[in-house]
C-alpha cells in the first residue's frame, strides 16, 4: 500500500515572526504574476480583455511607486 501526502490548504506557520522574515517578491516578479493572473481571468471569460488592461495598468503603477 502506498501512501501519499495530500495538503488541502495553505500551510500556515505558528510562528507570525517567520511572515515579516519571509523575502519578498521583487516588483518585476510581481508584475509577471500580474499579468498571468490577468490573462487567466480573460481566458476564462471573469473580465473583458479592457478591464485586464485597465487592472494591470493600476496594479503596476501602484507596484512601481512602492519599488
Amino acid at each position: 500500500m502506498v501512501a501519499a501526502a495530500v495538503l488541502a490548504g495553505p500551510v500556515v506557520s505558528p510562528d507570525p515572526a517567520s511572515i515579516l522574515a519571509s523575502p519578498t517578491n521583487s516588483a518585476s516578479s510581481r508584475i509577471a504574476g500580474i499579468q498571468e493572473d490577468m490573462a487567466r481571468a480573460v481566458a476564462l471569460k471573469q473580465v473583458t480583455p479592457e478591464q485586464a488592461v485597465f487592472l494591470e495598468d493600476q496594479l503596476v503603477k501602484r507596484i512601481q511607486s512602492q519599488a
